[in-house]
């Protein structure tokens, strides 16, 4: 039988490369090959600066986008602040003036074509009193229920049909209604001011309330003013199905925001700036005392009341009754918010600096 010999030679230690270190290298290589793609395009953009046109923007070092900025501007007419001078509409047909009337600047829409629309005002009864409907029946729907129930409809929760003021229901409301041009996203809170001067009656004492109606009041001789502002300088908004709320309260932003007595300030209604809409409670206007007006507001049935001319002679007669250092009527301003992105243009000392004119190249 044959036999096999297999020779078997002794090999020395094995090495083996450490992880370590090839990671090392790998990393180094990595490294090195960055640095020279940076040089090369730190050349190749050397190279265009020579001989180029144009540079795009480099969105990291010239792009700034979406910066967002507040920017407010008076409500009126011009972007101005105050609406002190003010009338009517005789464009508004009868039947119309029994829901609401329209406040103009500047003159008559009937008599001026530069007359501008700058707000609404109305006033609502839940229900409907102080008005009359076409049929004359109280049964059927008053303008003063159906401007109740509009604005509550826009502006309540849908399990809410009464607007609440310092946590009492109000049944008699009047309306502020401005311009949905002028308003953007909403009034801005801390620069709104309402001023109302006191009323008395035309017919002197020893009438009844229904016969005080909007057309048979004027500025008592009292020379009395109340200021109302948002109390958005002592409290924050409530959240609401009809957007953010403030109290309206007493308080003038005349020199500064300021609230009256701001422990226990009177209230007078609510702003809903999102709307452009300020309630305010008829009740409290209706005082005598400190807080009221002496609005007198006609409440009866089937009596058609023209409240919201009370309303109007009221803030309109105002400025009139206030010192120099007072402006009156109403003081309000816009706001919005404004997306925009900056691109910055510059040419850098490397940049732009051959030109192919001859004279400068022979």
């Amino acid at each position: 039988m044959a036999t096999y010999r297999r020779n078997i030679r002794a090999r020395g230690p094995v090495s083996f490369r450490s992880p370590v270190r090839a990671t090392s290298q790998v990393e180094n290589l990595a490294r090195q090959l960055a640095d020279q793609i940076i040089r090369e395009r730190e050349a190749a953009k050397a190279r265009q600066k020579l001989g180029r046109i144009f540079t795009t923007f480099d969105a990291t070092d010239d792009v700034l986008p979406n910066n967002v900025e507040t920017v407010t501007r008076g409500l009126f007419t011009g972007n101005t602040g105050s609406l002190v001078v003010m009338f009517t509409s005789s464009n508004l047909t009868t039947t119309q003036k029994t829901y609401f009337q329209e406040i103009h600047s500047t003159n008559d829409p009937a008599l001026s074509s530069l007359a501008n629309s700058e707000l609404s005002i109305a006033y609502g009864h839940y229900n409907g009193s102080g008005s009359v409907d076409l049929t004359g029946n109280l049964n059927n729907d008053t303008p003063s229920r159906a401007i109740y129930r509009q604005y509550a409809q826009l502006l309540l929760a849908p399990n809410d049909k009464k607007f609440t003021v310092n946590g009492v229901d109000t049944d008699s409301i009047y309306v502020l209604n401005f311009n949905r041009a002028r308003i953007r996203e909403k009034i801005d809170p801390g620069n709104f001011e309402i001023n109302l001067a006191q009323l008395s009656s035309s017919f002197g004492d020893g009438f009844a309330n229904n016969a005080n109606t909007g057309s048979n009041v004027k500025i008592s001789g009292t020379g009395k003013v109340i200021s109302i502002i948002d109390d958005s300088s002592i409290n924050d908004p409530s959240a609401t199905e009809g957007g953010l709320v403030y109290n309206l309260v007493s308080g003038s932003i005349d020199g500064g925001t300021s609230v009256f007595n701001s422990s226990s300030p009177t209230n007078y209604g609510l702003l809903f700036p999102q709307h452009g809409v300020a309630i305010l409670n008829a009740d409290t206007l209706d005082g005598t005392g400190t807080g009221g007006v002496n609005f007198g507001t006609v409440s009866g049935s089937l009596v058609q009341g023209d409240n919201a001319m009370k309303l109007f002679t009221s803030i309109s007669s105002s400025a009139g009754l206030m010192g120099s250092d007072k402006t009156g009527g109403i003081q309000a301003r816009s706001s919005e918010k404004v997306t925009a992105t900056y691109y910055f243009v510059r040419v850098k000392n490397g940049e732009y600096n051959y030109s192919n004119n001859p004279t400068f190249t022979t």
